[in-house]
């Protein structure tokens, strides 16, 4: 994929975020993560029933690749089932540290392939993903 178009996704994921904005849901896992070289903040949110995400929401404060990489993941992940959400996660952590991936796991997120070029900007790109399977390891089948 192209720089150009890369930096199109992003951008457009950055200005018009998926399911940016919090709701009040005692049906939703939450959790809020931070990087600790920078500002971002998430406050995260994920609805899982019957194994399969339906919905994820995040909020907060945070650079352009956090909230693109944010609104990527969670257009990746809706409708998945818990188990394709962590193998999907595993792929996009070992996609940013030059490990061995499955491409075709990833769709949009591969516009962060390269982004180990730039070291300070992993944990940006990361930490939605952090998160998200931060709350789903630690739910144990909470809400499944």
């Amino acid at each position: 994929m192209d720089y150009q178009l890369k930096r199109s996704i992003m951008l457009k994921h950055y200005e018009n975020p998926k399911n940016r904005g919090l709701i009040d849901n005692d049906d939703y896992i939450k959790s809020t993560i931070n990087n600790d070289n920078c500002i971002d903040e998430l406050d995260l949110m994920i609805n899982i029933d019957n194994n399969i995400v339906k919905d994820i929401r995040f909020d907060g404060e945070a650079c352009s690749i956090c909230i693109s990489s944010s609104s990527i993941m969670i257009e990746l992940l809706l409708g998945k089932s818990v188990e394709e959400v962590m193998d999907i996660i595993d792929n996009f952590k070992k996609m940013v540290k030059r490990e061995d991936y499955n491409l075709s796991k990833l769709d949009d997120a591969i516009v962060y392939e390269d982004i180990d070029k730039q070291p300070n900007r992993v944990t940006c790109a990361l930490l939605p993903w952090l998160g998200i399977e931060k709350i789903v390891g630690e739910s144990d089948g909470v809400r499944y």
